[in-house]
């Protein structure tokens, strides 16, 4: 029985578990949100949390603890520099996990997990990548209205040789129709000879 058995294995080693958390959390103080499975993404929250509660108190032991454990000091530098200014005084709950559905191929559930006070940041972020698709849109549309003429006129031109064709047969039809009667006015002559001939015989 598991009773009281905290945490998730993830289909991990111990020291292979340590790393990943690790990078969660340090990939999180460094862009704000990351999108992972659900169950790392609730794993790496209390991870992160904990580090952060450490980091408010500020003091030169806690920095030492907090670099210890990420191992990586930019992300360290980040979360006593920004982070803890936009923390303030929340009393915890610093993060939030968000369910995405399941992913396609081996339907895994995914989760953003994100930090709390930077959905202004995500959000601008997420306003600058609208505005840069609407400006790439719109001179789509005006490269396309500039080559719209010369396709117009290449219309006009297949066209014009269109009408050009159906002359040339009404032209064929005539020179038929004028040589079918020339033919049979040379046999109504002939025929007329013939007559004048055996009437004179």
């Amino acid at each position: 029985m598991r009773h009281r058995v905290r945490g998730r294995k993830l289909s991990r080693t111990g020291s292979h578990r340590k790393a990943l958390l690790k990078a969660l959390a340090s990939s999180l103080f460094k862009h704000k949100r990351i999108r992972t499975t659900l169950a790392k993404a609730k794993e790496a929250r209390s991870f992160a949390e904990t580090l952060i509660t450490k980091a408010r108190r500020n003091s030169l032991h806690s920095k030492r603890q907090v670099i210890s454990a990420l191992q990586d000091k930019s992300a360290a530098n980040e979360l006593f520099g920004d982070i803890l200014q936009k923390v303030g005084d929340r009393p915890g709950g610093y993060t939030r996990v968000v369910k995405l559905g399941s992913r396609k191929g081996d339907a895994a559930d995914m989760a953003i997990l994100e930090l709390v006070d930077y959905n202004e940041v995500m959000k601008a972020k997420e306003e600058e990548k609208k505005e840069k698709k609407e400006v790439k849109k719109a001179k789509k549309k005006e490269k396309e209205k500039e080559e719209a003429p010369e396709v117009e006129e290449a219309k006009v031109v297949e066209e014009a040789a269109a009408e050009e064709k159906p002359k040339k047969k009404q032209r064929k039809k005539k020179k038929d129709e004028e040589s079918s009667k020339k033919k049979e006015e040379d046999a109504k002559e002939k025929s007329k000879k013939k007559g004048r001939k055996k009437k004179e015989e």
